[in-house]
């Protein structure tokens, strides 16, 4: 499986490159993909929530009623959840919503996510490119020439670019990482994915 190589104007460079078929190629696997993607997001959680339980409530301890002879329930403090104003039974606490996933399965839902972009026509691999300063003028006539600006787009750089990475900070549906920084979710939430020409080498020896 090759791809042509496109320069920032998009147009082609005469020039192709060979896609591993063993990382662009192989035969998705959704479960892997479901897995990676549902750890990725719960790990954006901060899980910070918390609320009031009985003991934790400022409330007086006088005793709201007499024990009997009132014909309904006793109650023993203010704090009692039935009452407005007392705690919450069972109420959120603090927590890690993250899982352990093996390497392996992480690895799997990569290479599948690739394989259904390349599948779907979404993958194009572009001349390596640099920017003297954050412009993010220039990278948005980068993205119309490559006919991906009304598209979410993911940039794969081969290592970190500061000023390419402030010119896209400001756009909405694009995105700009390493190849290092490439995970499962990015990839299936994208709809262009965009290779440079010397990340492709980084990923495939990687892999």
């Amino acid at each position: 499986m090759e791809l042509e190589v496109l320069d920032i104007n998009g147009k082609g460079t005469g020039k192709k490159i060979k896609l591993d078929e063993s990382i662009f190629g192989i035969e998705p696997n959704d479960h892997a993909i479901y897995l990676d993607v549902k750890q990725y997001l719960a790990n954006q959680r901060q899980g910070t929530h918390k609320s009031k339980e009985r003991g934790e409530i400022a409330g007086s301890t006088r005793k709201v009623k007499r024990q009997k002879g009132t014909g309904t329930a006793r109650f023993g403090s203010i704090n009692n959840p039935i009452f407005r104003g007392g705690g919450r039974v069972f109420g959120p606490r603090p927590r890690t919503y993250g899982f352990k996933l093996n390497k392996k399965v992480k690895e799997l839902a990569r290479k599948s996510a690739l394989s259904y972009k390349v599948k779907n026509n979404q993958v194009m691999i572009v001349q390596d490119f640099s920017m003297d300063q954050p412009k993010t003028k220039e990278f948005t006539a980068i993205r119309k020439n490559l006919k991906v600006d009304d598209k979410k787009s993911v940039f794969v750089l081969n290592e970190r670019n500061k000023n390419v990475y402030l010119s896209s900070r400001n756009l909405k549906n694009s995105k700009v990482v390493t190849v290092s920084e490439l995970n499962t979710y990015d990839i299936m939430n994208a709809s262009a994915l965009l290779f440079a020409e010397s990340s492709i080498d980084v990923l495939q020896k990687k892999a």
